[in-house]
């Protein structure tokens, strides 16, 4: 318990603000910003109109900046033409305008120190700032500006919200400027209210998920270019809320925490809000002007060559218009999310309660019931966070409690290991009587990769049985039948183990085994073929010695399947067995009975043949077995590719061929392919079976929607 609190501490001193864990904050980032897009509004808002100067109104009108006349043509169109409510620009304009052939002139002369004439020229330059000025002048416009950390300055900044001498005697938490890229003084006097577009709270990985409402510059506070829109748009003053913690445009209130900063309140991705390119309103060619009308518009640009582009929650390349038009809808909506300065203090004792409990609670349970409380207290907080998030629309961080959680069970599952070591090594000893001692001995160097325990993986099963053993059982004598079937069953075992099999147990005349457990095995394919090739000679190398003695040929069917099996102790309370269960296990049962069916040795499946590529294999057909759905090919191991004959390879080819006719429904070719083989290769019962069927499809054709498949009925 004392360590579960020791490492428990961190994450409560993270959330009591004492730490500052960097991983923590990146993976409450992703929490923040996983809430976001689940609970997105994905809706347009129409009342905010982004007026675009987009690649297409550079193509039409030339490149930026633009002459000051057509800026002022822009506004009279918006106000004059489309009857604006408001406008808002998300740009500066700090320089004068020069024209270029007096600008050039101004420059020749003062490269040829002619300093007299180029002032002259410089005072002699037309200007259109003017007229720029008046077409702002007694209209609702809020102009852009940005703040900076360093202390240069240009242009004129517009009139504080409150002076420093009101200001600083109410102690708001602004961020603190240093300079300052605002208008030009006769721009700026034209306009009714300015506002800043710039965030200095953009989170340390680069993503806009805070915007500041309010800076300080010089004692003085200023507002944010979306709140100057708002204000002119509701003609409502802007004041602050007690203890800082809101703002109030008349009754639309913005919940801001200890920076004055409001979390944006995304709508959706990039068009979120109408755009009008800039050309069509400067040509008068917007193609719906009803959504201009008294609609608040804000000029901003979505041109990359521009870098008004910035990385969001919900879009990594957002326009930053968008933005202030995300923070203007919130404002009129009164939706925002919000962290409240007690929030810190509410995790704090859900994290303390939470450390405490788990930390007592999981020694004291098992991994079942620590890994039952584990998931519930995941799901109560994530639950809860969720609630307070969509319900209250309150941002309480999560990462640090579900990370707590995590280390917590893991720590505890940790030490349950470490503390019954002795008794894994006593349970790998238990499988002493399913693999060989040398497997034995590697599962003791590191026992805490093994368990009894269930499990579920990808395997190879294999099932041998022995033809006719009931009529072996017969005519022989009990004694000499008992010997036999511990001979053949002692040679079948040693192969199996050589090949790194468990024997799962004797049926019998039957070996069941399997491949992938206790050991996991990733060639276990590979082994269990290879095991029943050799199975296949050890039965032929008895069966010389049986002859010998005067007792019956023995022949043996082997059926292999590879897939995902469920393998462990099971039984009851009074027996258990290291064993294996599930689909892959019975289509493996199923495929030693086909042996008999297609007269070959062994049978694998298509999952087995794809396993083990290494070995070469005869085709023998695409069935449906008895349980089974799904049909499945099956195929004949060869034997190692590197050992096949060029006969054989031969032989092969034909019968490759002969099954390419099968299946194109050319029955005549295909049993004459059939005939050809078994006069040049001997008789097989394949294909003997296959000349049956095509002579039956010949007078019985198939459906049309036949897919080759053969249904056995029959276990």
């Amino acid at each position: 318990m004392l360590i579960g609190l020791v490492l428990a501490a961190p994450f409560v001193m993270h959330a009591a603000g004492m730490i500052d864990w960097g991983v923590l904050r990146t993976l409450e980032y992703f929490a923040y910003d996983t809430r976001l897009k689940l609970t997105l509004p994905e809706t347009v808002d129409e009342r905010i109109v982004i007026v675009d100067v987009d690649e297409r109104s550079l193509a039409a009108e030339g490149r930026w900046p633009w002459p000051r006349d057509r800026m002022a043509r822009l506004v009279d169109m918006l106000f004059d033409e489309y009857e604006i409510s408001v406008l808002g620009f998300d740009m500066v304009f700090a320089e004068q305008e020069r024209h270029a052939a007096f600008q050039n002139l101004e420059n020749m002369l003062r490269d040829e120190q002619q300093t007299t004439l180029a002032d002259r020229v410089a005072s002699l330059t037309p200007r259109s700032d003017a007229r720029f000025a008046s077409s702002l002048e007694g209209r609702p416009v809020a102009l852009g500006y940005y703040f900076s950390g360093n202390p240069n300055t240009a242009g004129r900044l517009p009139e504080p919200y409150l002076p420093s001498v009101i200001a600083e005697s109410l102690d708001i938490p602004a961020p603190e400027a240093g300079g300052y890229g605002a208008n030009l003084p006769v721009l700026q006097e034209a306009a009714r209210r300015g506002g800043f577009f710039d965030n200095p709270l953009s989170d340390d990985d680069g993503v806009f998920r805070r915007a500041p409402t309010l800076q300080s510059y010089q004692g003085g506070l200023y507002e944010s270019l979306s709140l100057a829109t708002v204000q002119l748009h509701l003609d409502e003053p802007l004041s602050i809320g007690e203890n800082n913690e809101w703002l109030y445009v008349g009754e639309h209130r913005v919940p801001v925490d200890e920076d004055m900063a409001a979390f944006v309140p995304y709508r959706g991705d990039q068009g979120s809000f109408p755009y009008v390119s800039a050309s069509e309103v400067l040509s008068g060619s917007v193609p719906d002007p009803a959504i201009l009308r008294n609609a608040v518009v804000l000029v901003g640009t979505t041109a990359p060559g521009l870098y008004d582009l910035r990385n969001t929650p919900v879009q990594k390349v957002y326009p930053g218009v968008e933005i202030h038009a995300n923070l203007i809808s919130g404002i009129l909506d009164s939706r925002f999310l919000n962290r409240p300065s007690y929030m810190r203090g509410a995790e704090l004792v859900v994290g303390g309660t939470l450390a405490v409990a788990l930390a007592v609670a999981f020694p004291l349970l098992g991994a079942i019931g620590g890994a039952v409380l584990g998931a519930a207290a995941l799901l109560l907080v994530v639950a809860a966070n969720l609630y307070l998030w969509v319900q209250h629309d309150l941002v309480a961080a999560v990462a640090p409690a579900v990370l707590m959680i995590l280390l917590l069970f893991l720590f505890n599952v940790a030490y349950g290991f470490i503390v019954e070591s002795q008794s894994r090594r006593a349970l790998a000893r238990r499988f002493g009587q399913y693999v060989p001692p040398e497997l034995v001995e590697e599962m003791s160097n590191n026992p805490d990769q093994y368990s009894m325990k269930g499990d579920r993986r990808e395997m190879s099963v294999l099932f041998s049985d022995v033809r006719g053993f009931s009529r072996l059982a017969e005519n022989m004598d009990p004694e000499q039948l008992s010997m036999l079937m511990n001979e053949l069953l002692t040679a079948l075992t040693r192969v199996i183990h050589e090949q790194r099999g468990t024997i799962d147990k004797y049926m019998g005349d039957a070996v069941m085994a399997f491949w992938g457990a206790p050991l996991r095995d990733p060639e276990h394919a590979a082994g269990a073929v290879a095991a029943a090739l050799r199975m296949v000679d050890a039965v032929d190398r008895v069966t010389v010695e049986f002859e010998a003695r005067g007792w019956p040929e023995i022949r043996m069917g082997i059926g292999i399947n590879s897939g995902p099996m469920n393998v462990g102790d099971m039984g009851s309370e009074f027996r258990m067995a290291y064993t294996v269960l599930g689909d892959a296990v019975n289509v493996g049962s199923r495929l030693e009975g086909l042996t008999r069916v297609y007269g070959v040795d062994i049978v694998v499946s298509e999952s087995t043949a794809r396993e083990a590529p290494e070995f070469v294999y005869r085709y023998l057909d695409r069935v449906r077995v008895k349980g089974r759905d799904a049909p499945l090919d099956i195929y004949e191991p060869m034997g190692q590719d590197a050992d096949i004959a060029a006969e054989h390879r031969s032989e092969l080819e034909h019968y490759d061929q002969c099954l390419a006719l099968y299946r194109e429904r050319r029955w005549r070719e295909a049993e004459a392919g059939l005939q050809s083989l078994i006069e040049s290769h001997g008789d097989r019962n394949l294909y003997r079976m296959y000349i049956d069927r095509v002579r039956h499809y010949v007078t019985d054709p198939p459906p049309a929607a036949w897919d080759g498949v053969f249904e056995f009925q029959s276990k």
